[in-house]
């Protein structure tokens, strides 16, 4: 037999690959994950919050979209202010498909002895609902519960009317001059929040029951709005952006809002998204705060490891390879933290389902959301990625002779460039992602650029703290002695604790800020001479006998009363308005119909910044003066043209001046005053606040209200606190759940304090025996600790505080456009609470390594 043939040549030895890293990254797992429960818990509590909120925002989103029909009412609707449509109008509309038409307006119900409340009417047609269901208690055709009969309409009610004004199914109120009677209570409406928020309680009624009432007068502030519901032939998505169009061409002055079955809700659509981002940028917060916490675990997965890599590089491993298996090991482990914070957050809307459905307007089905899942996962992999290439880096480098002098001389070196790069390129990835899917990208782009910079400034606060602990002299006590060299030693805690204490107190310190002051706004907003009513719907042929009963009524308040209309921008110069790109804090100006009015003189409030005012016997073009806060985000200057419909007329004005308003006098005040020639002989109603004087005479607020809506029953009264509290409750519970997002946040921070600790545990530990077999005491050694550990803490509050009040500040004036409130409780409680937890967990692990004998640590160290 012959030899098999062999190579006479040496085959190229074959690299080993990814799949090596993998395979021995995956053996070295099985000891399991001890050391890495402060990295996962970090990891999926970030990644659980940004898959919870992207879910629930898309199950919300999707619920908008598909019952947009409902929502609306049909296809499309067309709103007018203060008038029906023309014929014209009506025919335009008709050809095209089925109409609907409803009218609301605010007005007063009038229980007699019981007491009047306000009320927010709607008037229906035979047809309505056209669209979804409406439930009543008790349960009867709408056409019957609405009929008149005896002399009475009928009306469905908000049960908070009834209990309101202490009535019952049955009892009748006055509204205008009409008499209505309630005979159910309202449920449920399908189009609920097309209508918006509301000051007052829903009352159904009849459109014959509301022109019985006398409300409808020229100028008097009624929304007509007819809902179109497309024939099945000609209802598709492009069908529907023709009607739009031709709306457009077919009746350019009409001046009506148009909403589709495709945006329904645009305010609420707007404000979702807008919380949407928040609650995100709360979960990235939480990720970049876990960052911290990430990077310490892997510290002190390198330090643990430091012995493993320099064995491994004694047999021949390249400091790349080295790298490679324990990068694989530790992205491995970020993927176990990322799939729990999916799992978690895919979940959350299932769970909270039935909740969010009791308490939110609109319809909720949860539903997985691949996508976003993928984003929330791509966030957490990024932050991992972020905060473990650099510590892991410097295992390149770890020299063989760690294996001797690791305790006695900790290696110092840097990481390489290339672990650098690949931080700035994951980095760089992080924010992209942040970004691209932000709804404002100016805001994500200065919350990035925020955090950035606190990252920056703490890494210099600690590098600093530690230089002043380098140079300060020796104390002459020796546990201060010990405190001040353990702060600035190689391998210190002071990194660590500096970014988890102050990115904590930092957080705090400014939702402290921003709660005070919001809270401050709205419950302490009324300032000394607030107007106590406002008056709406006064006709003007009734101006004169109205000034009279309030001076009967309250004959020593002020009272101010100026001419109201509702108009709509249409166009700046030659640019429509829904074209113009109006800053976020502006576009409400263009959205929808406003409040005008005319005047001869500069209204109370108002101050002049740009141009000039017009004299009081003025008869040239028509002339405008704007808001200049305003003016500022549309982009518009002294000289531009402002098309605006009124009354289905579209009137242009020049822009003569622009003047600051001071919003928080509660004064009458408008973004547009028009000159008095613009609305000669148009029809109008007014509007008036009565300010009392502090010791002043007259009927109380119940009686004023039941004689007005006597006298006057057209008139809508609305008491400023009653506004206010209405509000108040929304923006409370908003605070509520943004206290609630931001503790995910402040728990994110608890959990990188006690990593950091944990992160130094082993140092301290061979350091508390060492000195412990060398005579020291307990209570030495536990001073010397906790003076340590309060000394970095103080440093790091003060400055979370300084920082958190900066950031407060920003939000407060410049993002909210409110006044700032100092009051510095919630951040001294921040930083007290910080400094006592610093030194509590610092403690806890020390108190137990002394309870046993130096021989057994020493042993394993």
């Amino acid at each position: 037999m012959h030899a098999p043939l062999r190579p006479t040549g040496r085959q190229p030895a074959r690299s080993p690959g990814i799949g090596l890293s993998l395979r021995l990254a995956l053996r070295d797992l099985r000891a399991g994950l001890r050391g890495f429960g402060v990295f996962i818990a970090c990891l999926a509590l970030g990644v659980m919050t940004i898959a919870a909120v992207a879910s629930a925002s898309r199950g919300l989103t999707e619920g908008l979209a598909r019952e947009g029909r409902r929502i609306l009412g049909g296809d499309a609707s067309f709103s007018l202010i203060q008038r029906e449509a023309n014929p014209q109008e009506l025919a335009f509309l008709s050809a095209r498909g089925t109409v609907s038409a409803i009218a609301t307006l605010r007005a007063m119900a009038n229980a007699g002895e019981k007491g009047s409340a306000l009320v927010e009417i709607k008037a229906v047609d035979g047809s309505y609902p056209s669209i979804g269901t409406l439930e009543t208690t008790p349960h009867e055709a709408l056409s019957g519960l609405l009929a008149a009969r005896d002399g009475h309409y009928g009306a469905v009610a908000d049960p908070v009317l009834f209990g309101r004004l202490g009535l019952k199914p049955g009892d009748i109120v006055t509204v205008g001059t009409a008499r209505i009677q309630l005979r159910a209570e309202l449920v449920a409406e399908p189009d609920k929040i097309a209508a918006g928020v509301g000051f007052g309680p829903r009352l159904l009624i009849s459109q014959e029951a509301l022109r019985a009432t006398g409300l409808i007068q020229p100028g008097s502030l009624v929304r007509w709005t007819y809902r179109l519901g497309l024939p099945a032939t000609a209802a598709t998505d492009a069908d529907l952006k023709r009607l739009i169009a031709d709306s457009g061409t077919r009746q350019p002055d009409a001046g009506w809002e148009i909403r589709s079955r495709d945006n329904a809700a645009p305010s609420f659509q707007r404000n979702l998204e807008r919380f949407t981002q928040f609650l995100t940028l709360v979960g990235l917060t939480a990720l970049l705060v876990g960052g911290v916490g990430v990077a310490n675990a892997v510290r002190r997965f390198v330090a643990a490891k430091k012995l493993d890599f320099a064995t491994m590089k004694a047999v021949g491993a390249t400091g790349g390879r080295v790298v490679a298996i324990h990068l694989a090991e530790v992205m491995l482990v970020a993927a176990i933290g990322t799939a729990i914070g999916l799992v978690l957050g895919a979940a959350a809307p299932f769970g909270l389902g039935a909740l969010l459905q009791s308490i939110l307007p609109v319809p909720f089905e949860p539903t997985l959301a691949p996508a976003e899942l993928a984003i929330a996962a791509l966030y957490g992999l990024l932050t991992a990625l972020v905060f473990a290439i650099l510590p892991l880096g410097r295992a390149h480098d770890v020299p063989v002779s760690a294996l001797f002098r690791d305790q006695v001389e900790p290696d110092p070196r840097r990481p390489r460039a290339i672990y650098l790069a690949i931080c700035l390129l994951a980095l760089a990835g992080l924010v992209g992602v942040a970004l691209g899917f932000a709804y404002d990208r100016r805001i994500a782009l200065i919350y990035i650029g925020a955090m950035l910079g606190v990252f920056v400034l703490l890494r210099g606060v600690s590098v600093g703290l530690m230089a002043l602990a380098r140079r300060l002299p020796r104390p002459r006590r020796p546990a201060l002695r010990m405190a001040l060299a353990n702060s600035h030693r190689p391998g210190a805690l002071t990194p660590s604790l500096v970014l988890s204490v102050g990115l904590g107190v930092s957080l705090l310190t400014a939702l402290s800020f921003i709660d005070v002051s919001l809270t401050r706004q709205l419950t302490g907003a009324l300032p000394d001479k607030a107007p106590g009513f406002f008056f709406l719907d006064i006709p003007s042929r009734d101006s004169a006998r109205f000034d009279a009963f309030l001076a009967q009524e309250r004959p020593d308040a002020a009272v101010e009363r100026v001419p109201m209309m509702r108009g709509r921008i249409l166009r700046v110069n030659e640019a429509r308005a829904e074209d113009i790109k109006a800053s976020e804090q502006s576009a409400w100006v263009l959205d929808g119909d406003r409040g005008i009015t005319y005047a001869a003189t500069v209204p109370q409030g108002s101050r002049i910044t740009a141009g000039e005012w017009w004299p009081a016997d003025y008869k040239g073009e028509p002339l405008v003066s704007f808001d200049a806060q305003n003016a500022e985000g549309i982009g518009l200057k002294i000289g531009d043209r402002l098309t605006v419909n009124v009354l289905g007329r579209s009137i242009t004005a020049r822009v003569a001046n622009l003047r600051t308003i001071d919003w928080r006098s509660f004064g009458i005040n408008f973004v547009m005053v028009f000159s008095p020639n613009t609305f000669a002989g148009a029809p109008h109603t007014d509007l008036a606040t009565v300010t009392a004087s502090p010791n002043g005479a007259g009927s109380t607020d119940a009686v004023l209200m039941r004689r007005l809506a006597t006298e006057f029953p057209a008139v809508t009264a609305v008491r400023v606190k009653d506004a206010l509290e209405a509000v108040n409750t929304i923006v409370q519970q908003l605070a509520m759940a943004i206290r609630g997002a931001s503790g995910l946040a402040i728990a994110a921070s608890l959990l990188v304090l006690g990593g950091a600790l944990a992160a130094g545990q082993r140092a301290r530990l061979y350091d508390a025996m060492i000195l412990k077999t060398l005579g020291a005491t307990r209570r030495f050694i536990l001073s010397s600790y906790a003076l340590e550990y309060a000394a970095i803490g103080f440093v790091a509050a003060l400055f979370g505080v300084i920082a958190g009040t900066a950031t407060g500040w920003g939000v407060v004036t410049k993002v909210m456009r409110i006044e700032f409130v100092s009051d510095p409780t919630g951040a001294l409680l921040a930083a007290t609470a910080a400094i006592g937890l610093t030194v509590l967990f610092g403690l806890v692990g020390t108190l137990r390594i002394l309870s046993k004998a130096p021989a057994s640590h020493l042993r394993n160290l």
